[in-house]
This record gives structure tokens, sequence and C-alpha cells, in this order.
């Protein structure tokens, strides 16, 4: 397979626009993290009033390590914001966080795609662990029942994405309606935030493409 010009021809698309996404994404954040927002508020401080403003007074908003690693846990109601995110005032922090704050919000108003993707966590972790080699070995061996089987599995992982999809793009949509709404940016300033979210919801879909190709793949050969 790894010499197989039909597996390029697949996922070289996918593989470009995963890297592009991940540029675009890295790029905004480096350039608006450098434009510091009129209210002075850090992504803390605008997550804090966000949830305040939902009613949410039992999320805890907490510094994590990493680069881009915020993200909102709804199993212990923690939203984890980076240290680019959480102490600095900029268009880009108060971005990433009402995005993250706009998850919270979301579990609990009971957002439906965000409870379904919650619930498909545990098979789409089994579908990409096992359902992937199986499509593998299931081609190396000519075995088409283990292939089929592996795609059957490698399919909640693309279920998965899919409903990623719209429980980010509500996230974000939310994020750049409520920031403003809330006085934590100006409205000249939403375009930095627009183009910070848009850059990293691109990210899902280059992920859902890349799966998407991948089942493509293996199931186009299983066929030969």
């Amino acid at each position: 397979m790894l010499f197989d010009p039909i597996y390029f021809v697949f996922l070289a698309p996918a593989f470009l626009l995963s890297l592009f996404a991940s540029f675009r994404t890295k790029s905004a954040f480096k350039k608006y993290s450098k434009v510091r927002a009129s209210s002075g508020m850090t992504g803390a401080q605008a997550a804090a009033r966000m949830l305040a403003n939902a009613g949410i007074d039992d999320v805890k908003i907490v510094r994590t390590a990493g680069r881009l690693s915020d993200h909102y846990n709804p199993l212990t109601k923690t939203l984890a914001l980076s240290e680019a995110v959480y102490d600095q005032p900029s268009i880009a922090a108060i971005g990433v966080a009402c995005h993250e704050a706009g998850h919270a919000i979301q579990h609990a108003t009971k957002y439906g795609p965000l409870w379904l993707r919650t619930a498909l966590v545990p098979t789409a972790g089994i579908g990409s662990k096992v359902g992937y080699f199986m499509m593998l070995f299931g081609l190396i061996l000519g075995m088409n029942g283990m292939l089929l089987l592996g795609a059957l599995l490698f399919s909640a992982v693309l279920l998965f994405q899919i409903v990623t999809l719209p429980v980010e793009f509500d996230a974000s949509a939310r994020a750049k309606r409520l920031a403003f709404e809330h006085g934590m940016v100006l409205d000249s300033e939403r375009v930095g935030i627009s183009r910070v979210l848009n850059a990293a919801a691109m990210t899902y879909v280059a992920a859902a493409f890349s799966t998407l190709m991948t089942l493509a793949y293996f199931l186009l050969r299983g066929r030969n």
C-alpha cells in the first residue's frame, strides 16, 4: 500500500488541505495575538463574562500547558485555556476563550450535536484504533470480510467528525456574536475574531475530509 499510487491520489489532497488549515490557524492566531483588544480583557476574563452572562456558575476556568491546547471538558465542567489565551488581552485570546465558553453554553443548554458527539467518543476511539488496522490487514491479506468490518468501525470516526462540525461552527458563531454584545470587543475588532475562528474551523473540515478519503481508498481497493 505504501507504494500504491492510488493511495497518494486519494490522500494527497487531504494532506495538503490539512497543512493549509494548520498554517492558516497558526498564522491567524499569531497575527491577532499581537493585536490588543480595546476592552483590555484577557481570555480568562472574557470566558468568565460570557459564562456569567449565560447564568453558568459551575464551570471552572483553568490554565493548561501547550499552544492552541484550549478545550472544554463537559465531564468535569472545566474550561482549559492555554497561557497564550488565559493571560493575554488580545483579539485572538478573546476569540478562542469565547469559543470554548461557547461549548460550555452548549453543554448547559443541552445542545443536541454536542451530546451526540460526546456519546460517539468511545465508538470513534475504537474505530480509529481498530478499524484502520482491520482495513489495512484485510487489504493486505485479501480478506474482504475483515476489510468491510474495519470500514464499518472506521466509519464511526467519520460520523464523529461530521457531528463535530456543527458543534464547532455553533461555538464559533456564539463567540463572534457574544464577544461583541457583551462588550469584549468593538465592532471593528470582530473581523480578527472571525479570521482566527474560521481558520480553526477549517482544521475540522480537513480532518473529516482526510478520514473520508482514507475510507474511500480502502473500499475502492477492496473491490479490486
